[in-house]
This record gives structure tokens, C-alpha cells and sequence, in this order.
């Protein structure tokens, strides 16, 4: 097959990971994520797609970009460089072995056992590259899940997260945005930095494993906390809070208010605006007694919240001291995000993408490179690319 790099190493200002070579066979989500995050601080990304369709999300929409690239595919692949290699082709095989073998990282979601079938598994190559730091992401984990296929609805529905979702326990609903391999990226990137971290004083890389099981779980935090230290199952409570009252959406006279009111000083604050005395009613006095009492507290709350707009109680409620904020949609949120000074947009080899949230002082995130484009078949007269790594 042919090998073709989309783009040289993008230039740009150092960045923290500048010098850090990764070589990224994963592909949707939650591993090309975490690989645009270490692009974003300077590390030299090479994205191995397979010929012809490349990564899956490239076909992932609508809707597309102006120029007909998947927005999905997007979102993650900014900063990267790729490569166009069929795996089960020796001679495209050999070059992906070359890759590795001068990469400080590898990050892989195949199913466990391809890596070692094309003689890419850690142990073959850190052989020769001892230093090698090998990110393995999988749905179900390596063991009798192995098997299984991770993709984030099916990890949502099987680890808990749909459960305590949605309106009622009738009613389980998938969190609006894949979710589980954004956390699952994030975890893949912390246990990434952590090795090369720990490299740096043994001189040897490591095996760093994540799954989407795994990291659902961990990510349930205070609700799977409850099962294991408490017995107590968790269900879906709509936008109601198990342990905070009142920390959920309430109606108003023209939209929905997020209030969230975590102390007794905010409840008192929250009470006074609204002219209603029940901080020093028994049944609402601590927050305990509000979640015992949360179905009439709403009420209460909820007749009161009625003669105002959401955007107008949101105002009076902030200056009080009371969090508070209307339910906005994607657009006013970055709206909202560019009024506070956060630039959630910023271009990256010309195509808008959404900023990298991590902000450094002296070596901050760059923008050096948009999405790699889609492969170019080669010409029928076979006068192909074939750069190797270096």
C-alpha cells in the first residue's frame, strides 16, 4: 500500500511537550483526543489511519466543514500529521515498526492482540526502545471483556452513567456528548504524562492501560461512592441533586434557571431575595432536612421563581451571592465563554476549532496545524509519497 504523510512536524512556538514524538493508532474518540492534547503542547503527533476511509469519524456527519470535512472528525485530529498505512500490509507494517521505534509514546485502541499480531505489541518493541511509554485503550479491559466492543453508548448503558440519567429510572437517557471517552481521554493522558514523568528518573517507559468501563466508573465519583461505602444504588432523578437541595433546574416565566445552591449561607441569601422565610422553617433549615423535604422545598420555590424571567432572577441571584444561571445552548455558551475573557475559538491552520482548555503561563497550547485532510489515492502511473518517519 501507499504511504503518504499529510503534512511535516506544524512549526510553531515551543511548546511544553515540544521533542515528544507519539505515534497514534487510534482512532473516533477518547484516543484521539488525548493524542490532540499532547499536540497541542508541542509533541509531534503522526496519526496512522487506514486506507482508504482512514479514521471513522471522517465519515461521521452530518454536518460537515465548508470544505466537506466531518466536524466530528475535527473536533480531536488538529495539530497531527498522518500517515495512510494498511497494517496488514509487511511492507506498510515494517514502516509502522520503524515509526514506533523512534516514538517516545504509542496510543492504540485496537481490540487486545492486534498490536502483537503486526509485531507492534510493547513488549516486542520496547525491546529495542526501552524508553517506549505504551497507552492501550480499550472498552472492557484486557481480560474476559476483551472481546467486547467499547463504543461510549454502550459503556454509558453498561457502567452505571445511563442509569442515573434522564428523567427517571424508567427513563435512561445517554449523557448529550460521548462522554465516556472524553474522560477515558483524559485518563489515558494523565497515566501518558505519569510514565514519562517516571521515565525521566528510570530511564525505561511502561505499559499505561485505560478502559471506558473503568474510567465510567471512577467517574461516577459521589454516586458509585454511595454503593460501595454506603450500599445505597443511586437512580435518576432528572436535574435533581441526591445530596444537595436545591440543586436542580426550576421553571420561571419564560425558560429554565439552574440553581445551585450548595451551603446554608446561599439558602438564607437565596430565601431573602425571593421574600420567603424557610431558612428558618425545621424542614429546611440544613441541608439534609432540604433533600429529606426537596419535593415540597421545590414547590415553594418553584411559584415564587414564576414572576420573573430566568435571565432576570439569574442577575439578582448572582449579585446576592447565589449561584445561578439561565440553560443556555452552545452557541450562547460560547458567547458566554468569550464575554468572560475565555477565547473558546481559535484558529488552527485556518479552520475554527474549540481551545484547548489547558492554559499554561510560559509554554502555553499552540494552534499550528488544522485536521490533516483526507488521503490522496495515488495516480495510476503509482507516483505515490513515500516519506519515511524521522
Amino acid at each position: 500500500m501507499s504511504r503518504l504523510w499529510s503534512a511535516t512536524q506544524p512549526e510553531g512556538d515551543a511548546g511544553a511537550l515540544t521533542g515528544l514524538r507519539v505515534a497514534d493508532f487510534s482512532r473516533v474518540l477518547a484516543g484521539p483526543y488525548a493524542t490532540m492534547l499532547l499536540a497541542d503542547l508541542g509533541a509531534d503527533v503522526v496519526k496512522v489511519e487506514r486506507p482508504p476511509h482512514g479514521d471513522d469519524t471522517r465519515a461521521w456527519g452530518p454536518p460537515f466543514a465548508p470544505d466537506g470535512t466531518s466536524t466530528y472528525f475535527q473536533s480531536v485530529n488538529r495539530n497531527k500529521r498522518s500517515v495512510w498505512w494498511d497494517l496488514a500490509d509487511p511492507t506498510d507494517a515494517a514502516a509502522a515498526r520503524e515509526l514506533v521505534s523512534t516514538a517516545d509514546v504509542v496510543v492504540e485502541n485496537f481490540a487486545p492482540g492486534t498490536m502483537e499480531r503486526f509485531g507492534l505489541g510493547y513488549d516486542a518493541m520496547a525491546a529495542g526502545n526501552p524508553g517506549l511509554v505504551h497507552a492501550s485503550i480499550t472498552g472492557f479491559g484486557t481480560g474476559p471483556g476483551a472481546g467486547l466492543a467499547g463504543y461510549d453508548l454502550l459503556v454509558q448503558a453498561m457502567g452505571g452513567l445511563m442509569h442515573i440519567t434522564g428523567p427517571s429510572p424508567e427513563a435512561p437517557t445517554k449523557v448529550g456528548v460521548a462522554l465516556v471517552d472524553v474522560v477515558t481521554g483524559l485518563h489515558a493522558l494523565t497515566g501518558i504524562l505519569a510514565a514519562l514523568h517516571e521515565r525521566a528518573r528510570s530511564g525505561r517507559g511502561q505499559r499505561v492501560e485505560v478502559s471506558l468501563l473503568g474510567s465510567t466508573i471512577s467517574a461516577l465519583v459521589n454516586q458509585v461512592q454511595a454503593v460501595v461505602a454506603a450500599g445505597v444504588s443511586p437512580q435518576a432523578m432528572g436535574n435533581a441533586h441526591p445530596s444537595i437541595a436545591p440543586y436542580e433546574t426550576l421553571p420561571t416565566a419564560d425558560g429554565v434557571l439552574a440553581l445551585a445552591v450548595g451551603n446554608d449561607r446561599q439558602f438564607a441569601a437565596l430565601c431573602g431575595l425571593l421574600g420567603l422565610g424557610l431558612h428558618e422553617d425545621p424542614r429546611f433549615a440544613t441541608n439534609p432536612q432540604r433533600v429529606a423535604h426537596r419535593v415540597a422545598l421545590r414547590a415553594l420555590l418553584a411559584e415564587q421563581l414564576k414572576g420573573r424571567s430566568a435571565e432576570a432572577w439569574a442577575r439578582a441571584l448572582t449579585d446576592a451571592g447565589v449561584p445561578a444561571g439561565p440553560v443556555l445552548d452552545i452557541p450562547a455558551a460560547l458567547a458566554l465563554a468569550g464575554r468572560l475573557g475565555l477565547e473558546p475559538v481559535v484558529l488552527a491552520g485556518g479552520v475554527p476549532t474549540v481551545a484547548d482548555p489547558i492554559r499554561l503561563s510560559r509554554t502555553p497550547a499552540t494552534y499550528r496545524a488544522a485536521p490533516p485532510s483526507p488521503w490522496a489515492a495515488p495516480s495510476p502511473a503509482g507516483q505515490e509519497a513515500t516519506h519515511a518517519p524521522h
